[in-house]
């Protein structure tokens, strides 16, 4: 009983220290927030923020987990029911995460800011995010679903599904038009072209071309979670 106590204690203190963390990037920003400044908020000591978040970057990444979370859980409500085409599926599993991070544009620039650092913990392509993207690129394999693909479109698609949706998220963080309206724009086009380009990529004369990418995806360790992957 003491042990359930006080695990329960404990989930209650982090929770307050996440949530106040949060609430102050939204609104000084994450580098005008300090550890310090997140005690203070969450009442707490700060020796206790740093036992539960060693880092305001471990904080970033606990939200990545939430919002992941909060993706896959939509997905699956969502196409549970059946009825969409891969169109419409993919609309909603993209629109679901805009929907998701619609009040998190200025703290979503913390996720692109470190791109081009592998090795840093909040970088989009790095380890320490490694099983984030393996579970989004999840979220877009069950959009895939059962449709009728080659296999190695099928190992291909969800990959290249997931790096489209990242390029979106950066024109999502920078629009300023009306509820995104551009984007939203842009999304719906760029599904147009994606459908039309699917299409075409499923003919047996492409094949080699898409084993040549899955090779290179492999080869270079641009998306290591995925070097398993293997062509027919």
């Amino acid at each position: 009983m003491f042990k359930t106590t006080a695990t329960e204690k404990g989930e209650v203190t982090r929770k307050a220290i996440f949530e106040s963390a949060l609430a102050l990037f939204r609104e000084r920003g994450f580098d005008a927030t300090t550890m310090r400044d997140v005690a203070a908020q969450a009442g707490v000591a700060l020796g206790a923020a740093y036992y539960y978040f060693p880092s305001k970057e471990a904080i970033i990444q606990a939200y990545y987990g939430v919002v992941q979370a909060e993706h896959s859980r939509r997905v699956a409500e969502g196409l549970a029911g059946g009825g969409m085409n891969l169109r419409q599926r993919l609309r909603y599993v993209l629109q679901t995460k805009f929907d998701i991070l619609e009040n998190d544009r200025r703290l979503l620039g913390v996720i692109f800011r470190y791109t081009g650092e592998p090795d840093h913990p909040l970088s989009c392509l790095g380890p320490a995010t490694a099983g984030t993207r393996r579970e989004s690129v999840e979220v877009f394999s069950r959009a895939v679903g059962d449709e009728r693909l080659p296999k190695d479109l099928q190992l291909l698609l969800p990959v290249a599904l997931w790096a489209l949706h990242m390029g979106l998220l950066i024109l999502f963080i920078y629009d300023e038009s009306p509820g995104q309206k551009r984007t939203q724009r842009v999304l719906d086009g760029t599904l147009d072209l994606s459908m039309r380009l699917l299409a075409l990529a499923k003919f047996p004369m492409w094949k080699p071309i898409r084993s040549k990418v899955l090779a290179m995806l492999r080869d270079n360790d641009l998306l290591p979670e995925f070097q398993t992957y293997q062509a027919e």
